[in-house]
């Protein structure tokens, strides 16, 4: 399934999200490509621009995800859903979690965009829930 998103350039050196491979077993997630200099101190939050805005169709919406190379040098998105009705600036918030200093330089790809489709639900207040195998085990519960 294919869908068409509208994309505006803000910056004229914004990269256009880009599938690294494509077909039946190609990438879940495009890449994003900063705009923008910027230098992250070890343990550094900052809101890095793509120089894009997104016209998402009402059904659909996105999920701004880490790079796996980036995520092993500590470089970890932190937030990052992007609702249909949202048509400003695509910032991409960016950690520090290494013991370094990390240089990001206009066009490098600083995380994943994943497509996702929108469904709303209808939350009803229970008094009680039915029991499963698992319950209410959670962090750890299989021990591993």
């Amino acid at each position: 399934m294919k869908v068409t998103i509208k994309v505006a350039r803000l910056q004229p050196n914004a990269t256009l999200p880009r599938y690294s491979h494509s077909g039946p077993f190609g990438d879940l997630a495009a890449d994003l490509y900063a705009a923008e200099a910027a230098s992250l101190a070890a343990g550094e939050t900052r809101a890095v621009a793509t120089g894009l805005a997104f016209e998402f169709p009402p059904e659909f919406g996105a999920l701004v995800q880490d790079r796996s190379g980036l995520a092993l040098k500590g470089i970890s998105t932190l937030a990052g859903v992007i609702d249909p009705g949202y048509r400003g600036e695509l910032k991409v918030v960016v950690t520090n979690l290494g013991s370094r200093p990390f240089e990001i330089s206009p066009g490098d790809r600083i995380a994943q965009l994943r497509i996702v489709h929108r469904i709303e639900a209808d939350f009803t207040e229970a008094e009680s829930l039915a029991e499963t195998q698992r319950n209410a085990r959670g962090f750890g519960s299989t021990g591993k």
